[in-house]
């Protein structure tokens, strides 16, 4: 049987010279092809740019505020009857140095805030670091009870997030007939216009950078001191306050805790006379509605425990009604039958 061998034929691949038409033809259309792709790549980035950005929502008509309505101070602005007004549903993005405008408002009972604070329901001290953020930035609530960074004037202060400032909505009693606000306002009390160091006669809207810490993110307190047991607060978690506390007698029923009202120490800023105390000194703090408004202030009350009792000074409120920030060293609001002990006591 003979055997056959099949050789393969040869291939040959054809490598047109460089000058030939083929190669410039084949050289131009690659060159297109890269041209539209590089086109239709700076179109979708600026469409997903364009995406990013905060567009208005929408438009309501003013209405003028009825007589003795809408409150002019800090300078806000009243609804004029027929004048349109931008709204917005969003907010620019955050980032670490967020664009802001600082604005000047007020939280108390008859302040040119309006309605209690979303957060809480509760009207807030204009002494008080907190702020309103635009209805983006609010975010559904997600930032209540949430630090913010605001750098400004050469200087930065922590402010705790209570209200919105509504970009949806205005001209109308429960906005105080004011118009709606910009979509990138911090609305600020006066605490802390002060802390950035602004003279009063400049306060009322001030360009400023903030960190807006992302509500999906844990919020790691800075400065939080866990000195003898003290609990650090939780980004996102909802904690209890009370403006009240159990009603006083003879052998009125309390937890007692331990405090340190050194500098530097647990117990966070000073309260009755501005200053730090030794651990060595049998003073206390009270819970919000013991302390009473500071009425309580430097009177002495009789403590029973561990078959003993001691006197002591009452020189500080423990806050049953805030938390969070510096000026409370970042620790969770104080329950409202709360004696906070030195260690002398």
């Amino acid at each position: 049987m003979n055997q056959i061998v099949l050789s393969p034929t040869p291939f040959y691949k054809y490598q047109p010279s460089r000058n030939s038409k083929y190669t410039r033809r084949g050289e131009d259309m690659a060159k297109a092809f890269f041209i539209v792709f590089l086109v239709l790549f700076l179109v979708t980035a600026c469409a997903i740019v364009e995406a990013q950005k905060c567009k208005p929502s929408g438009k309501i008509r003013g209405k003028k505020p009825p007589k003795d309505k809408c409150n002019r101070d800090h300078d806000s602005d009243c609804c004029k009857e027929g004048k349109l007004y931008t709204t917005y549903k969003c907010s620019p993005p955050v980032s670490k140095r967020t664009k802001a405008t600082l604005t000047l408002n007020g939280f108390e009972k008859g302040g040119d805030g309006g309605a209690p604070a979303e957060c809480d329901n509760r009207y807030h001290s204009d002494n008080t670091l907190v702020v309103a953020l635009s209805t983006g930035w609010f975010n559904k609530k997600k930032r209540c009870h949430h630090n913010i960074t605001i750098y400004g004037n050469g200087r930065k202060v922590d402010a705790m997030v209570v209200d919105e400032c509504d970009s949806t909505m205005g001209c109308d009693a429960p906005h105080d007939y004011q118009p709606p606000c910009d979509n990138n306002i911090v609305d600020a009390s006066e605490a802390v216009w002060k802390a950035l160091g602004v003279p009063k006669h400049d306060r009322g809207s001030l360009d400023v950078h903030c960190f807006i810490v992302d509500e999906a993110q844990q919020y790691k307190p800075r400065g939080c001191n866990p000195d003898h047991g003290s609990y650090c607060c939780k980004g996102g978690k909802l904690h209890t306050t009370n403006r009240c506390s159990p009603a006083v007698s003879r052998r009125t029923r309390a937890t007692l805790t331990l405090n340190g009202l050194g500098k530097g120490d647990d117990g966070g800023a000073p309260e009755c006379d501005n200053k730090y105390h030794s651990d060595n000194t049998p003073i206390v703090a009270l819970s919000t509605g013991w302390f009473n408004k500071m009425k309580r202030y430097h009177q002495n009350i009789a403590i029973y425990g561990n078959g003993r009792k001691v006197n002591a000074m009452v020189v500080d409120e423990c806050d049953s009604t805030m938390g969070w920030f510096s000026d409370h060293d970042y620790q969770l609001p104080c329950p409202n039958n709360i004696v906070d002990a030195l260690e002398a006591v």
